[in-house]
Parts: structure tokens; sequence; C-alpha cells
């Protein structure tokens, strides 16, 4: 278990975020600032170890904000977690900046934005960046065109962060495939057919807490997830296969409604 650390955790109050948490309370001398634009979920945390602190990170603002309370609560960083996220579902035919601007602002400018803030904020002392990128920042799916574009970025960021070799910061990107939460309507639509495979939040959580205690540079909670890309890629009928199943689900929901959903996750 994760034990005297001060950790900023966002997109705390649902979803993996929360799960996370539930875990990360249950390490001796943790305190941890929980971020999300709501914190019902939050408040009912032991405030001895868990501080709510309610914004919204899209901004420079927000994350300008949340690094100054961070040094106020906790005193320092030693975990960043940059967990805040969310996704539409929809065929990608409208005309919308500023509803793609959102989401890019949330999944990509705010972590790394974040990242340099955390980097400066150091200043050469010991830290860990850990951030949530999403099995669909290697492998797209029908109807999430934006999201997708957003998870990709972030893998290339990761990947070029690590070559530059800031050697005092440990990174650790996460991968979880769909979960079982709010962010895929959980039993709210039943036109809106979920991906596969389909993990529940608290084994994700696990898995992202095992991996943080290790400091590992990639966390996947679905274990199969790697070696089926492996696969796919040794022989594409597979993943052809694949991709054809979740295309008839989301052909399946434009035909059953009017328009696709977005869902915030945290």
């Amino acid at each position: 278990m994760i034990a005297n650390k001060r950790i900023v955790l966002t997109g705390a109050n649902s979803g993996i975020g929360l799960e996370t948490l539930r875990l990360l309370v249950q390490g001796s001398n943790n305190k941890i600032l929980a971020v999300s634009r709501r914190s019902d979920q939050i408040e009912k945390f032991d405030r001895n170890k868990v501080i709510p602190f309610r914004v919204d990170i899209s901004s420079k603002e927000g994350v300008d904000t949340l690094f100054r309370v961070a040094e106020k609560e906790l005193g320092g960083i030693d975990i960043l977690f940059c967990n805040a996220g969310f996704s539409y579902y929809e065929s990608f035919t409208y005309e919308d900046w500023d509803k793609i601007a959102k989401l890019i602002a949330t999944n990509v400018l705010s972590p790394l934005y974040s990242y340099q803030k955390y980097y400066n904020y150091l200043e050469g002392k010991p830290g860990h960046f850990a951030v949530t990128i999403s099995a669909m920042g290697k492998m797209a799916l029908p109807g999430y065109a934006v999201y997708t574009a957003s998870k990709f970025a972030l893998q290339g960021f990761q990947e070029a962060i690590r070559l530059e070799r800031h050697r005092n910061i440990k990174v650790t990107a996460i991968y979880p495939v769909a979960t079982a939460t709010a962010f895929f309507r959980e039993n709210a639509d039943p036109k809106f057919k979920k991906p596969f495979p389909m993990q529940q939040p608290a084994d994700v959580a696990r898995a992202i807490v095992r991996g943080l205690k290790k400091q590992k540079k990639y966390v996947n909670p679905c274990k199969i997830f790697p070696p089926v890309r492996v696969l796919m890629a040794v022989f594409p009928f597979f993943r052809n296969a694949y991709w054809q199943r979740e295309y008839h689900k989301f052909k399946y929901y434009l035909e059953e409604t009017a328009e696709g959903w977005g869902e915030r996750d945290g």
C-alpha cells in the first residue's frame, strides 16, 4: 500500500478516480488533495486525510489555482495523478469548435500544462507524475473520434517526455479499457451497447495503486489487452473483426437515437 505521500488526484469524485481515492486513504499517513468539479462523494472522506477541492482543471487558471492550493494544503506534491477526463459518443459529422475545444482542453491541455507546472515546481527534487491515457490511446473505436484523438495525443506526450529524460520525475501511463462507470452511462440507455471488454472501476483502481506503488512506467489494468494488441498486429483479421463488431454497435446506436452523448468522468 502507498504510504506517507502527498498526493494530488484529479477526477476524484466518481469512477476510477473515486475508487482510487478509496484505496489511497487506506495508506498510512497519506494526505490527498481530491480534485473535481463536484465534491459530493469526496466530502464523505476523513478531512484529516482527504481535502476536497472543487475546480475546473480545463483552464490554465484552474491548474494554476490547483498548484497554489496543493502547496498550501499539502506542503508539497509527491504524486501528481492527472486522471480527469471525459468523452463524447457520437458521429463526427458536425461543426462545433467549442465542443471539440472543451474536450481537448480537459483531456490534453490540462495534463500537459500540469506536467510543465510540476516539473518547474519540483526544482529538480524527486516526483511522480501519473496520467490516465486509456486503451483508446493505442487503438481507436468508432464513435469516439475526439476522445481517441485526445488519448493518442497523451500517448505521444508520455513517449516524448521519457525521451527527454527528466530523470527526477517518474512517469506512469495508465491504460484502462472501458470501465463500468457513468463514463459509459451504465444502465442509463439500453440503446447504447458498451464496448468490449468492460472492467469494474474497483479492479482498475487496484491495478493503478499497485502500479503507482512500484512506480511502474505502464499500467494495463486489463491483463489481456497487451497480448491481444500483439495478436491483432500479427493477425490483422482479428483487429478488423473486432472493429467490425464495435462498428455495428455504433451504427445501431445512431439508428436508434437522434444524436450521440457526452459524459464527464470526475
